[in-house]
């Protein structure tokens, strides 16, 4: 079956169509940075106007791509949460009124967990159970995953998320908007020079905290003469410690587990410091480290078809309710 999938949860409008037999057919992303990046962040208003005025294009522009017409999609993915409560309404109103009018079943799918099971849009995906690590803008997450919606929470942020932190690290750098690749590439600049503590890791548990980093950031700074290598210093120093902080935890819940398979998706999960010093630790623990290709580390569409079309498959569907839900902790999913 071929389902469409749209998401719209942020700053980034992303429609694709998956095939249940032949895979991901097609997909199309447009991204909002240049237009938030004048605000230094996120305008939630903005993006929700945006959506509005790609969504029905890329849709479009999907379709023809694929040679196929509105009767052969058999089923509509779209992102109900946890997101931006305006920019997810416009991918549900969207999909539900679609579904409706083609009559067609749609699925809201949980942002998450399209994250999660982006890696099995790759030639090679992890076989289940794994644990992964979901790294975004506002999520940091350890989880063990035995099936589609068969999670456990390991771990979690008790305040910033990894992906907050490196965009407020980037303001304090005067870096601007998107922070995650900006601090990265400043980084590539930088020399060991400054030693960052690695929050957390001095005691038990599968928790993060980066609010103390960015504050030992924060301070590091201000006690610089802030030159352009005082920055880059900076960067590199928070950046390798963000990355080993994220090595120790998942090397924990490997072997708290006993599992030999690591995920790792979400934004900054695309950021190269983190995949090498994962990859090292995987390699010392004679284990397999799995990631998505670059495109969909980021938010997009093919994600939410492929999960959609999944619990498609097993029965499931929505009502014509339309609804979003800017919260929604991933443990509150149903087991295929």
């Amino acid at each position: 079956m071929y389902v469409l999938g749209i998401e719209t949860s942020c700053d980034e409008t992303g429609v694709a169509i998956y095939h249940s037999e032949k895979g991901l057919i097609s997909d199309f992303l447009y991204s909002q940075v240049a237009m938030h990046s004048e605000y230094g962040g996120v305008v939630p208003e903005l993006a929700s106007r945006d959506h509005i005025r790609r969504v029905i294009p890329l849709i479009k522009q999907c379709l023809t791509h694929t040679n196929l017409s509105a009767p052969e999609i058999k089923g509509i993915a779209y992102t109900a949460g946890p997101g931006l409560m305006g920019a997810l309404l416009v991918g549900a109103t969207v999909a539900r009124s679609l579904a409706w009018t083609w009559q067609v079943p749609a699925i809201a799918v949980h942002h998450m967990e399209g994250h999660l099971l982006a890696p099995m849009l790759e030639e090679n995906p992890p076989a289940f159970p794994f644990v992964a690590l979901l790294v975004s803008g506002g999520h940091t997450l350890l989880v063990r995953v035995d099936g589609i919606g068969r999670y456990q929470i390991l771990g979690e942020s008790l305040d910033d998320a990894a992906g907050e932190a490196f965009d407020k690290t980037a303001k304090m750098l005067g870096l601007g908007y998107p922070g995650g690749p900006k601090v990265s590439a400043l980084a590539e600049l930088g020399q060991p020079r400054f030693k960052f503590p690695r929050p957390m890791t001095d005691r038990p548990g599968l928790d993060f905290s980066f609010s103390g980093l960015k504050t030992f950031t924060l301070n590091t700074l201000q006690n610089s003469e802030k030159t352009a290598q005082d920055k880059a210093d900076i960067a590199y120093a928070f950046q390798t410690a963000t990355a080993e902080t994220l090595a120790i935890k998942c090397r924990r819940a490997l072997q708290q587990t006993g599992l030999k398979r690591l995920v790792i998706a979400g934004g900054v999960s695309a950021n190269k410091q983190i995949r090498s010093a994962l990859l090292t630790m995987t390699e010392k623990e004679q284990a397999t480290l799995y990631f998505p290709r670059l495109k969909f580390c980021t938010d997009n569409g093919a994600m939410i078809a492929y999960a959609g079309c999944q619990r498609l498959l097993a029965g499931q569907h929505e009502n014509l309710e339309i609804y979003a839900k800017p919260r929604w902790p991933i443990g509150e999913l149903s087991a295929l």
